[in-house]
């Protein structure tokens, strides 16, 4: 009950935030501190707006400089949003003068980066991939929802998802993916655990949060950061977040 009560604050928010988050986020040609540059993605249907509160516990300590990507509405098709993404990256790290970013997505956003990252050669600049309530084996969830393309490449056994499963050996970037016990959106809850052969992955379950509040609770910002600040230094293959 008390997961639902927030998943419903958590959407009245994002719901007068939202038209806020329709302007395009800009990276000034400034360094951006020691800490790589992050790429906040967003999920479906959504944009920038959906990060607010991460964003604000990112840039706290005046590290590493913060930019939320808005996928084009029009998009019809995931590999089409990490093309736009990698042209992101590349002016990012032009602008910033660094040679790596970090990559937060949430739920479909977090496909987008994988599949930069795994497809396109994105694991020269991306040292770390956080995902976010976001179906790397596939969602059943939503059926009705099947009409859009990008919806039906997120159901199991789609072509981008088959694509994801391939070898990719020697990918030289860094996984971290939080799923959730009470995320609906997730069918089963445990398809936003990231399980591949070839990737460096640590997987935290969180407990207690809906697939709207993820992005926005502040157990999971504070493991976000833990987890972005320790770069290559690993807390283990698995770990928890309780929000209970």
């Amino acid at each position: 009950m008390r997961a639902a009560v927030l998943e419903a604050v958590v959407l009245a928010g994002h719901l007068l935030l939202y038209p806020s988050g329709l302007v395009t986020d800009r990276c000034a040609d400034t360094p951006c501190g020691p800490r790589p540059p992050v790429l906040l993605l967003h999920g479906l249907s959504d944009n920038r707006s959906a990060f607010v509160l991460l964003r604000r516990a990112l840039v706290r300590d005046g590290t590493r400089r913060v930019v939320a990507v808005n996928h084009s509405p029009l998009t019809r098709d995931l590999r089409a949003a990490a093309r736009r993404l990698a042209r992101h990256v590349e002016e990012v790290c032009e602008r910033t003068g660094r040679d790596e970013v970090d990559l937060v997505g949430h739920s479909l956003g977090g496909l987008v980066a994988r599949y930069y990252v795994q497809r396109l050669g994105g694991d020269r600049r991306a040292r770390t991939v956080v995902t976010l309530g976001t179906p790397h084996s596939g969602t059943a969830a939503a059926p009705l929802a099947g009409v859009h393309p990008l919806v039906r490449q997120m159901r199991p056994g789609s072509a981008v998802l088959r694509e994801l499963a391939a070898p990719v050996p020697g990918c030289r970037t860094r996984f971290v993916s939080f799923w959730s016990d009470l995320d609906l959106w997730m069918s089963p809850a445990e398809t936003a655990r990231l399980d591949h052969p070839d990737l460096d992955t640590t997987n935290v379950r969180v407990t207690g949060v809906g697939h709207l509040a993820l992005p926005v609770h502040p157990a999971v910002a504070a493991r976000v950061v833990a987890e972005l600040d320790a770069g290559q230094a690993r807390y283990g293959t698995t770990g928890s977040v309780s929000a209970a």
